[in-house]
């Protein structure tokens, strides 16, 4: 009997690798080549300060012995500013990058989500997979039973750890899930 009443409620489910599908969206391979080439920028970025700090520190050994020596430690301060920043260009140009490929990124990602939506929502599936992840990505609305686990446990609520009506199968990289 429990198993008619479960069939009778059983509700279809799917899955799709979304890193795959995003990798063979033509707006992917646009969003490559822009960020191939922004990455491409920031190394001839990083290489011209390599440069130029090589340049005024060869500057600073031909002209030191004319200098006054509070324009040598101006020149010195300078030439040591330019080099700490050729050593943090990594990190800086690895920071740019990753806020320039979210950029590109995230539209895309929200294309292929809202594709993925509406398929399910055509063909019925009340609950999709991501096989490249295994997070749910599409799932009914439905009760969050962290409060009656919690009670259940004798777990009692305080403010500084409640936690938010986020299912925890949800990335954060991903849009919004639900239906």
């Amino acid at each position: 009997m429990a198993l008619g009443i479960f069939s009778a409620s059983a509700q279809k489910i799917g899955y799709i690798d979304t890193d795959m599908l995003i990798g063979i969206m033509p707006e992917a391979a646009k969003a490559d080549a822009e960020l191939k080439a922004y990455q491409d920028a920031l190394g001839l970025q990083g290489q011209d300060l390599g440069k130029e700090a090589d340049a005024k520190a060869a500057q600073f050994l031909k002209d030191s012995a004319t200098l006054t020596p509070s324009m040598k430690e101006i020149k010195r301060n300078e030439i040591l500013e330019l080099y700490n920043k050729v050593q943090n260009w990594n990190q800086i140009a690895q920071d740019k990058y990753n806020q320039k490929a979210q950029e590109k990124i995230s539209p895309i990602r929200t294309k292929a989500f809202d594709a993925i939506k509406a398929v399910a929502k055509e063909k019925g599936y009340a609950y999709v997979l991501d096989a490249s992840s295994g997070a749910l990505l599409i799932y009914p609305p439905s009760d969050d039973l962290m409060p009656f686990v919690k009670a259940k446990l004798g777990i009692k609520d305080t403010p500084a750890t409640t936690p938010t009506n986020t299912p925890a199968t949800t990335p954060s990289t991903k849009p919004k899930t639900g239906n």
